[in-house]
């Protein structure tokens, strides 16, 4: 359980992580020794089983056994495999998640898949604040969606989804879990909400899927992407996942109709029959040595208590936000203080926050930054501890009253921030 305070002294943080009940499932991923990482929101880190599995993937799968692999190693079926081990964590039952293809190419399945289930309506409604690829892909989804169709951003054409839901809303794209505030939706009362509107949703749980507990069944989700790299640890570009409810199967298409998606793939049929199931949502043929990094992580999750990870979450960043604003009262933060409201970030508003986020890193603190003036520091509970949050705070602190931006080494920008 979370404290019911934050602890007044690091040595309370000691005592504390000494009764976490996670605490074991750090031993399970490869932390370099004096890190303080903060960055498993963007890049998780290396399960420590990683490399020797895909060593043996590359050498004995792939070197010696070759071509059989698909069948002897279970190639073929891991896309289903992986994707119902990832519905356990999404409060999904088994057949309605699938990993394949990145989550911007199965966001573009999905919207094309809730348009054609709302031949009569007409608009999609997002967030102005999304992930710029998520408005991106909405764009062109539209566009080649075979009818007119007209987008409204929450926030541009209107203050809140409410005022913008009416009859001719066939989907509404959201992040649960906004990536530059943390900011958190109610995932099932505004789910409620759409579908008392006759329209479908579609949820984006790439910054809540592996820190947050999920039900999508229980919430009545119609469909969702999210990928494998943050908070589910499955390395660089590792395969995202796409659900799509089970009550949706018979009827979702997508355009997108590759083979793999078909429901006998080497019958080698000329004409495109989908699968009657989650296959459906397939394309290509699959990465086997990616997806082998997400099963591996998956691994290091096996055993997790949902209900454990989100009270530690909630303990870390509020043991972070009290720890900030006692030491530097003047940052703004961005992150909502209530605990129903925030996802497992916290972000600070400051306009030198890219310079000040690259001296933590000399300083062995791994955060990032969004432009224009946002700090992103994730809090994810499997590996981290209330040590390394307070820490952080300290190390925060230095940083600003050091006034580290006047030094020329943390003014140039990086490609990556």
């Amino acid at each position: 359980m979370p404290p019911t305070s934050s602890p007044v002294s690091r040595e309370a943080c000691v005592s504390q992580d000494l009764s976490d009940p996670l605490r074991g499932f750090r031993d399970r991923f490869h932390i370099p020794d004096g890190m303080i990482y903060l960055d498993g929101n963007s890049l998780g880190p290396m399960p420590r089983a990683a490399a020797s599995v895909l060593n043996r993937t590359i050498e004995q799968e792939w070197g010696h056994d070759l071509i059989r692999s698909w069948n002897s190693a279970g190639w073929f079926d891991m896309p289903v495999r992986l994707g119902n081990r990832i519905g356990d964590l999404l409060g999904a039952a088994s057949g309605q998640t699938i990993v394949c293809d990145t989550t911007s190419i199965n966001l573009f399945k999905a919207i094309h898949a809730a348009i054609g289930l709302r031949p009569d309506r007409d608009v999609v409604i997002a967030e102005s604040t999304s992930f710029p690829t998520d408005l991106y892909i909405i764009e062109g989804a539209m566009k080649s969606a075979g009818r007119t169709m007209q987008r409204r951003l929450i926030g541009v054409d209107g203050p809140s989804i409410e005022a913008l839901l009416d009859q001719r809303v066939a989907v509404v794209v959201l992040s649960h879990v906004d990536y530059r505030t943390g900011g958190l939706l109610n995932m099932e009362a505004i789910t409620r909400r759409i579908h008392e509107a006759g329209a479908l949703v579609i949820w984006d749980v790439c910054h809540s899927a592996g820190a947050i507990e999920l039900a999508f069944d229980r919430d009545a989700v119609d469909f969702a992407v999210g990928c494998t790299y943050k908070y589910l640890n499955g390395g660089p570009g590792s395969p995202a996942f796409i659900y799509v409810a089970k009550a949706h199967h018979a009827a979702a298409r997508h355009p997108l109709s590759g083979w793999w998606g078909h429901a006998a793939p080497f019958a080698f049929d000329r004409d495109f029959e989908p699968d009657a199931g989650i296959r459906r949502f397939l394309c290509g043929t699959p990465p086997i040595i990616s997806l082998r990094g997400v099963d591996v992580a998956l691994d290091a999750l096996e055993g997790i208590d949902l209900a454990a990870l989100r009270q530690k979450s909630l303990a870390m960043t509020e043991l972070f936000i009290a720890r900030v604003t006692a030491l530097l009262p003047e940052v703004a933060i961005v992150t909502p203080l209530q605990a129903a409201l925030r996802g497992s970030q916290v972000s600070i508003a400051f306009d030198k926050g890219y310079s000040v986020v690259q001296a933590m890193i000399e300083r062995g603190v791994i955060g990032d930054f969004r432009a224009p003036d946002i700090m992103r520091f994730g809090f994810a509970p499997l590996y981290l501890r209330l040590r390394d949050v307070w820490d952080a705070a300290d190390i925060l602190a230095e940083c600003v009253r050091a006034e580290v931006w006047r030094d020329p080494r943390f003014q140039s920008r990086l490609t990556v921030t």
